[in-house]
C-alpha cells in the first residue's frame, strides 16, 4: 500500500539534515544520516488533509482547544496506548523541547537539579543548562538484557536537597530502550518519596519495534508530572512544528497558559499542524504500522550488514526508535579518527559524545530513509572502519 522505498530528493528544500550539514560536520554534500527526521513523505491521509487546507486558502488565527482537535488526541492514546486523557488536560506548544524548558522553569529555580538519564537526547543538556539549572546525570547500564538503569543510583540522585526534576525520555534517545512498567512504577515511587516532579518527553512512543509496549508515564504517575509528546516523529511533520501534551494539576496548567500565552505571546497554533495532527491520529495508523514494519527491517539490515563484517560488534537494534545506537569501541577506534574517515567516505553520521560522556565510542546512525540510503550509507560506514582498522 505504501512505498517507502521511493527515493524523494530533499536537496535544496532547506532541510537541516541535508542542505545544512556542514554547520555540524564543516563539510557540505555529505549523505546524512544525522537529524532524527525521516527521508520519506509523510502519510498520504496527512497529505489529503494539508492540501484540503490549502485549498480553504485563509490561514488566519487559529485555536487548538476545540474537540476536533482533542478528540483525536485522547483518540489515538486510547487505541495505541489504553490510555484514557481527560480533554481538560492537554496543553498545545510549538516543540517539545519549548514545553520541557516551560515546565523546567515552572518547577525550579536557578542552580536547581534536574536528573537525566545518560546518553541523552542532546537538547536535554542545552535546555536545562540554558535554563540555569543543573544536570544531574544518571548513566544507564549495558548489560546482557539491554539498557538498565541501578534504581538504587538514581534514589541516591533525587533524594539530594537541590534535585527538583526527573526529566525522563520514554522511550529513550538515544539507546532505544522502551522502559518497562516496572522500572515507570520504581521510579514513580522514588519521585513520589523525595517529592521530585516528573516531565516525561514521549516524542518516541508511536516508535517502538520490538514486542515490549510503551507505557505513558501516565499510567504509572505519582504527584506532579507533565507528559510531552508529539506527531512529529512518527508522521515526519517536526517542520511543521506543534506539540501536545497532559499536565493533570489544574494550577500547573493555568501557570503554562500564563507563561505560553503571556509571557511568550503564543496564543495562536500553526493551523497547518493542528491539521496534520487530525488526521495521523484519526486516520493514520495504517500508514504509520507499514512504516514500522519498514523501519524495523531497515534496523536488521543494519545489524546482519554490519555484524558479518565486524562480527565482535554483536550489534542488535534497539527496541525503539529509527536510530541505531551502535558501540564502535570494541573496534579500538578513536571518535576524532573515525570521524575523519567518514567524511573521507563522504557520509555523516552523529558522534556518540554529541549525547554527552558517556556516549564516547558509539554512533548514531539514522535509518529513517529508503533501504537503498541505508545500505549506501552503512557501506560508507564499513569502508571507513576498514581502512582504520586494516
Amino acid at each position: 500500500m505504501f512505498n517507502f522505498d521511493e527515493v524523494v530528493d530533499r536537496r535544496g528544500s532547506w532541510s537541516t539534515q541535508w542542505d545544512f550539514v556542514a554547520d555540524r560536520f564543516g563539510v557540505p554534500d555529505l549523505l546524512p544520516f544525522t537529524i532524527s527526521d525521516m527521508d520519506f513523505r509523510t502519510a498520504p491521509v496527512v497529505l489529503q488533509a494539508l492540501a484540503q487546507r490549502l485549498e480553504h486558502g485563509v490561514f488566519g488565527y487559529s485555536r487548538w482547544q476545540h474537540d476536533d482537535f482533542l478528540a483525536a488526541c485522547c483518540h489515538w492514546m486510547v487505541s495505541r496506548f489504553d490510555y484514557q486523557p481527560q480533554p481538560e488536560t492537554l496543553v498545545y506548544g510549538p516543540s517539545v523541547i519549548y514545553m520541557v524548558a516551560q515546565m523546567i522553569r515552572h518547577w525550579s529555580e536557578v542552580d536547581d537539579e534536574v536528573v537525566i538519564h545518560t546518553p541523552a537526547y542532546d537538547a536535554f543538556y542545552k535546555t536545562v543548562r540554558g535554563n540555569q539549572r543543573q544536570v544531574l546525570e544518571m548513566p544507564l547500564q549495558r548489560t546482557a538484557e539491554g539498557w538498565q538503569c541501578d534504581m538504587t543510583a538514581l534514589e541516591a540522585r533525587l533524594a539530594r536537597p537541590r534535585c527538583k526534576i526527573l526529566l525522563l525520555c520514554s522511550p529513550h534517545n538515544p539507546t532505544g530502550k522502551v522502559w518497562t512498567a516496572d522500572e515507570l512504577q520504581q521510579m514513580a515511587e522514588l519521585c513520589e518519596r523525595y517529592q521530585v516532579r516528573v516531565i516525561s518527553d514521549e516524542i518516541h512512543m508511536d516508535m517502538v519495534m520490538a514486542d515490549q509496549p510503551h507505557t505513558p508515564w501516565a499510567r504509572v504517575a505519582r504527584g506532579d508530572w507533565a507528559l510531552f509528546t508529539s506527531a512529529s516523529k512518527s508522521f515526519n511533520l517536526p517542520g511543521l512544528t506543534g506539540a501536545w501534551g497532559i499536565i493533570p494539576d489544574a494550577a500547573d496548567r493555568a501557570a503554562w497558559f500564563q507563561a505560553l500565552k503571556n509571557a511568550d505571546g503564543l496564543s495562536s497554533p500553526a493551523v497547518l499542524a493542528v491539521a496534520a495532527h487530525i488526521a495521523a491520529y484519526r486516520h493514520g495508523a495504517p500508514w504509520l504500522d507499514a512504516l514500522r514494519d519498514y523501519l524495523s527491517g531497515n534496523l536488521t539490515w543494519v545489524a546482519d550488514r554490519l555484524n558479518a563484517a565486524f562480527p565482535q560488534l554483536n550489534w542488535q537494534p534497539p527496541q525503539a526508535t529509527y536510530l541505531a545506537w551502535i558501540d564502535i569501541n570494541p573496534l579500538g577506534i578513536g571518535e576524532e579518527a573515525l570521524q575523519q574517515a567518514l567524511i573521507q567516505q563522504r557520509v555523516a553520521i552523529m558522534p556518540g559524545s554529541t549525547y554527552g560522556s558517556a556516549g564516547q565510542g558509539f554512533l548514531r546512525l539514522n535509518v529513517g530513509c529508503p533501504r537503498s540510503k541505508v545500505e549506501d550509507g552503512v557501506s560508507r560506514l564499513i569502508a571507513a572502519l576498514h581502512a582504520l582498522s586494516a
